[in-house]
């Protein structure tokens, strides 16, 4: 699949969520990169960069005090390899990507992974 046609489905996937959400994705870049790097790997406590789909770089809402201000913003990162490596069909991608942003998403509003796993059922 080519990047622009990835990318779309990310912002298809951010233009479903919930306005409530969407609304207090406060200073928060949603990207796409082909591949996770090293340091993103070690943080993410991964050994394979195909283990990895997305992944929330930032200061969490729940951790932000009055000082927060005149950062750059957190990032969220889809990553497209991965995600096309586990998926078959289109319909299967687009799913994959809504189910991971919404789980950095998640991290962005304070939820840790053992949180995450109960809210998704896993």
């Amino acid at each position: 699949m080519n990047r622009i046609v990835f990318e779309r489905l990310v912002a298809e996937a951010l233009d479903t969520l919930p306005e409530f959400f969407r609304d207090r994705l406060d200073n928060v870049a949603v990207m796409v990169e082909y591949w996770p790097d090293q340091e993103t790997m070690r943080l993410a406590k991964v050994r394979s960069p195909v283990e990895l789909l997305g992944f929330y770089h930032g200061v969490p809402q729940t951790k932000r005090t009055h000082n927060y201000g005149l950062i750059p913003p957190d990032k969220i990162i889809i990553y497209q390899r991965p995600i096309e490596m586990r998926c078959r069909t289109m319909e299967q991608v687009r799913t994959t990507i809504n189910r991971v942003l919404r789980h950095e998403i998640g991290h962005h509003f304070g939820l840790d992974e053992e949180q995450l796993r109960e809210i998704e059922g896993h």
